[in-house]
């Protein structure tokens, strides 16, 4: 009879541990027992609680810079990602530069889709569009790029703070709705985006988690206890507390808010206690209404050619 089953390789084994931070023979297990389907294969090492709640980024295929702009009264900003191929050149002064004025239009652009936005004029030369004056510094600069994103945030009623870390590897902006800007609110913001750029969280508050999302976490715990015999013969309603705590925990570490804020003195005090304190000092209203933050290449993983890809295709090749 003739097997089917895929071979697991000794790269795929090294993936899934850069992902789970799990063992090597686990892995080697997981991929087994999912016949090399690496999605599968983290699940699977979830449920057998050997693997943590998040994956992580694969390997990135493409270098770039993260850039941001605002207007003068901070009331709206842009987020941008270009992408080269190599480190060296994003680092290159006329790439940055080159980011820079793409941010400088995506701030003004009423492009909602990056398709429309390819096709508008290029503000600093009219002569062509933004696609086209990307194809010329590609011809310049000797390698290919990608305005890869952008995402506009606008705040009537406060202001948007920035923050690039690492030199424009990750950038993240803040919502900030507050009938006080001053100094101090304005430094609480910055703090609040660096949080954001170090703890990658998923979600501003737990009003953005879906129902969907709670309900497979729960499953996937659930697995976890039933995979322990010691568990798994406690009463229903000790393991439905069990599984709420350890939800509540994750939902500690994946929305901002509810993060422990890293300056905390205390070691304990959460974002959102930190903004309320901030605020009575100030006598103020505050509320962090969102955040966006993007790293360099994240999406863009493993496979070489999917730059190439992303490239080929907005080129329309």
């Amino acid at each position: 009879m003739e097997d089917n089953t895929m071979a697991v390789t000794a790269p795929m084994v090294k993936e899934l541990r850069e992902m789970t931070g799990a063992g090597m023979m686990d892995c080697k297990k997981a991929l087994s027992a999912t016949d090399g389907d690496m999605d599968k294969a983290v699940e699977f090492l979830r449920e057998k609680g050997l693997a943590g709640a998040e994956k992580k980024a694969g390997r990135i295929a493409a270098e770039g810079i993260v850039v941001t702009a605002l207007t003068e009264d901070s009331k709206k900003a842009v987020v941008v990602e270009v992408n080269a191929e190599t480190d060296f050149v994003a680092k290159n002064e006329k790439f940055q530069t080159y980011a820079a004025d793409v941010a400088a239009q995506a701030l003004k652009t009423e492009a909602k889709d990056m398709e429309t936005f390819l096709a508008e004029k290029w503000e600093k030369d009219p002569s062509l569009t933004v696609k086209e004056a990307l194809s010329t510094q590609i011809s310049i600069i000797g390698e290919n790029m990608n305005i890869r994103r952008f995402e506009q945030v606008e705040e009537a009623n406060g202001f948007i703070a920035s923050y690039i870390h690492g030199g424009g590897k990750i950038g993240v902006l803040i919502d900030v709705e507050t009938d006080v800007v001053n100094v101090a609110v304005k430094e609480m913001a910055k703090n609040v985006a660096m949080q954001a750029a170090a703890l990658k969280p998923m979600y501003t508050d737990r009003s953005e988690v879906s129902e969907d999302f709670i309900e497979h976490e729960k499953g996937i715990l659930m697995a976890q206890i039933q995979n322990d015999p010691k568990e798994a013969s406690k009463p229903e309603k000790v393991i439905a507390g069990m599984i709420q705590g350890r939800i509540n925990k994750e939902l500690k570490e994946i929305c901002l808010m509810d993060q422990v804020y890293v300056k905390a003195e205390d070691g304990k005090q959460s974002v959102d206690q930190y903004v309320k304190a901030v605020a009575k000092e100030n006598g103020a209203n505050i509320k962090i209404k969102k955040f966006v933050r993007f790293e360099t290449g994240e999406g863009l993983e493993k496979k070489e050619e999917n730059f190439a890809e992303e490239v080929a295709k907005q080129m329309g090749m």
